[in-house]
């Protein structure tokens, strides 16, 4: 598909070669991956608010240091997931508007439309990713008092101690 945008003397002012034609089927397509991560975001987010409360209650009766490091790390989590839900929301609702704005007729705002949602959804993606590797931080710190006390666990490492061990 080639644009041109001519201006009242008739000449060029934009010309641009694009490979894809975007049509109003294109965002439709995002829906289903779209509601399917906003599923998963609203799962973790229910799993993480039944284990703050489940440690806050344990919190109250042994005043554990190793809790109040859970407790941290899942704040951070809450605010990450928080965020991934209101970005793939905007891509969502993005999505949509561009359809209407193709329907209305104006192909180059639905793709700059477009082209914003999916920027929205990779932004979410990466928050996705950085809450994982928040996640992964609090099973090893979960874990870490078991390498300390039982012996089958010792040969169980994280990566900071394998640096500090020599074979």
């Amino acid at each position: 598909m080639t644009l041109s945008h001519r201006n009242f003397r008739g000449e060029n002012r934009y010309h641009s070669t694009c490979f894809m034609e975007l049509t109003l089927t294109t965002p439709a397509l995002l829906f289903p991956a779209i509601s399917l991560l906003l599923l998963a975001y609203t799962n973790r987010f229910l799993a993480i608010a039944s284990l703050i409360r489940g440690l806050h209650a344990e919190y109250q009766q042994s005043r554990s240091q190793l809790i109040i490091g859970q407790l941290r790390n899942l704040r951070r989590r809450l605010v990450l997931i928080r965020n991934m839900q209101a970005l793939g929301i905007s891509s969502l609702f993005l999505c949509v508007f561009c359809m209407f704005i193709l329907y209305a007729g104006q192909p180059l705002v639905g793709e700059v439309v477009f082209g914003i949602s999916l920027l929205l959804l990779m932004l979410s993606l990466l928050l996705s990713i950085v809450e994982i590797q928040i996640s992964v931080k609090a099973l090893n710190l979960q874990l870490s008092d078991l390498q300390e006390s039982e012996p089958v666990f010792s040969g169980i490492r994280s990566k900071k101690r394998r640096k500090d061990v020599k074979p």
